[in-house]
């Protein structure tokens, strides 16, 4: 993770005082290093016992609430977070309807534009003003078939 997220995450927790603990620094760095969303065991069992688990769901809400973290609720009802898109970068998401597993995937420009076409398409046949999207394409995983 660099230093350059850091401070950024640093920077949103000071304009709404709240500090950026070394366990908060710990949960932040273990989603940056992470190839998609973590539900707070997962993050839990990267970090061992050096964040209690009751401060993983602290920080996760804290997180939350400063937009710092994006969390994504799976068919069966658990949370996954990810740092938000202003931290990494606009991607979209493969969901597995049988583990849950979430894997984060970067489309083509061409998708991309074939994505924004259709959300605006959507839109503006209902009078809605969009000012993000995100894909979310649900199915079963390689290890799942």
């Amino acid at each position: 993770m660099t230093t350059g997220i850091d401070g950024q995450i640093s920077a949103r927790l000071e304009a709404d005082d709240v500090r950026y603990t070394k366990g908060r620094r710990s949960v932040a760095h273990a989603l940056a290093e992470a190839d998609g969303p973590l539900s707070a065991g997962e993050i839990s069992g990267r970090l061992g016992s050096s964040v209690p688990v009751s401060s993983i769901y602290r920080t996760l809400a804290i997180f939350t609430e400063t937009d710092v973290v994006t969390p994504h609720l799976s068919t069966k009802g658990l949370a996954r977070y990810e740092l938000a898109e202003w931290l990494t970068g606009h991607h979209h998401h493969l969901v597995c309807i049988e583990c849950g597993a979430v894997e984060d995937i970067v489309v083509t420009h061409e998708d991309e534009r074939a994505v924004e076409t259709i959300v605006n398409s959507i839109a503006s046949a209902t009078s809605f003003t969009p000012s993000n999207h995100a894909l979310e394409i649900e199915g079963t995983c390689e290890r799942c078939t």
